[in-house]
């Protein structure tokens, strides 16, 4: 049986609400809907049809990490040793701070997380002393980013 999934219905105005928010989250409502040319009432209605489509996921501050020392970002393949390991490694990740993102991939990789870390050698003990510890992980490819060139959302 093919599994169906329902897509959030957006029209025009529910573009430019989302473009605004998306470009920045605390614009005040009052100035989005004189821009666009309807109530403040119907701004927060239309945004709460969004959010129970689950379109919108809520909204959150992003902390700069640089201003906090960390400036190693890398992305880490984790082989495991066997496929039951994932649920397991996946438990021990998420206790490790520095790990941002996990993915279950298909490829050579059971695993690719994404790492925050100070410096490359905060990252080799992170590396060494929590993820090559976890039990089920075989071995790791490392991927240092040098630079982020793009960082967006979906385009609405």
């Amino acid at each position: 049986m093919k599994a169906t999934t329902s897509l959030a219905k957006i029209d025009g105005i529910d573009k430019k609400i989302l473009r605004f928010l998306m470009e920045d989250a605390r614009k005040p409502v009052l100035e989005i809907a004189r821009s666009i040319g309807i109530s403040g009432a119907a701004i927060h209605q239309r945004l709460r049809k969004l959010e129970a489509s689950g379109l919108l996921s809520g909204s959150k501050f992003i902390v700069n990490p640089k201003s906090l020392g960390y400036t190693t970002m890398a992305y880490i393949g984790i082989y495991l040793d066997k496929a039951m390991s994932n649920p397991m490694a996946v438990k021990h990740l998420e206790k490790i701070p520095e790990v941002l993102e996990c993915h279950y991939t298909t490829g050579n990789w059971s695993i690719l997380i994404k790492v925050l870390c100070r410096d490359n050698e905060h990252l080799m003990q992170v590396l060494n002393k929590e993820i090559q510890a976890i039990d089920g992980v075989s071995r790791t490819e490392t991927f240092i980013s040098l630079a982020q060139q793009i960082d967006r959302q979906i385009t609405i």
